[in-house]
């Protein structure tokens, strides 16, 4: 799907920008030219900023409960429980 018309920017484009670093509209600008000419793809450029960043604090807050589970099970499997 097209965010930017005016640059013919994809969502992959500015998922790919997000992935290498970008933490903002104007870094994404930078990357890929998403947001650069009229704005009007800022806020579709924002939310795609946020879910990256949302949905990274929740893999690494399944990671930690992975990490605890598994060392909840080795500590009764221990235990003899």
């Amino acid at each position: 799907m097209y965010i930017c018309v005016c640059r013919g920017v994809t969502h992959h484009m500015v998922d790919d920008a997000v992935a290498g670093g970008a933490r903002t509209s104007r870094e994404v600008a930078a990357a890929c030219g998403a947001g650069a000419d009229c704005g009007r793809c800022r806020r579709t450029v924002q939310a795609i900023i946020a879910a990256a960043s949302a949905g990274a604090e929740v893999q690494a807050a399944n990671v930690v409960a992975t990490l605890v589970t598994s060392r909840v099970r080795h500590r009764r499997e221990a235990a003899g429980t």
